[in-house]
């Protein structure tokens, strides 16, 4: 069976999104372009591990390469809804990053989860975007300007923060009512 690559570099959209309420909300990663909407979903804990790794790529590019990274988004957060319709490509089961230094651009790499393989692997760097993916595995490539990818870091951390609020004590989700805290020894509070 052959894979699909869905490319878009660059996208004229790129975002992180939710479907459902707090606490059955399925996330995705969107990509629009060239008359195309491609969607894959992904975990809540990928999409923090994202953000956070792709702030960290940007501040490495611009310590090693002197690249120009803007430190805010100037202008409107795009808070728009995720477009519709929402269909599902796959599932993503490996997040790659790498830094295109000739075109001061970062590529993210979503690869579908293989038969049996967990969909909660850590985004990884790479210096060789060839060595990112295996080729039996569809996958989504986005190349972003830095400008884009710190847009894209603030809205899926705008996503993330609007879920069910944290507790206070041990950092789990918080259901309307309460949970069972272990640190509470599993009493309501």
């Amino acid at each position: 069976m052959a894979h699909q690559v869905y490319a878009f570099e660059p996208p004229e959209r790129f975002v992180a999104g939710t479907v459902g309420p707090p606490g059955e909300r399925t996330f995705f990663l969107q990509a629009r372009g060239g008359g195309r909407l491609v969607s894959v979903a992904l975990e809540k804990v990928q999409v923090v591990l994202l953000a956070d790794k792709l702030e960290e790529l940007l501040t490495e590019a611009r310590r090693r390469f002197a690249t120009e990274v803007p430190e805010a988004v100037s202008g409107p957060p795009d808070n728009a809804p995720l477009d519709t319709p929402v269909d599902e490509e796959f599932r993503v089961g490996t997040l790659g990053l790498a830094f295109d230094v000739e075109s001061a651009t970062v590529l993210i790499e979503a690869v579908a989860a293989g038969e049996g393989e967990e969909a909660e692997e850590e985004p990884g760097e790479s210096e060789d975007d060839d060595e990112i993916v295996d080729a039996d595995l569809d996958r989504l490539r986005v190349r972003l300007t830095p400008l884009a990818t710190r847009a894209f870091i603030a809205r899926a951390r705008l996503v993330v923060s609007a879920g069910r609020p944290p507790c206070p004590l041990c950092g789990q989700p918080l259901d309307v009512g309460g949970h069972l805290c272990p640190r509470h020894n599993g009493y309501h509070r």
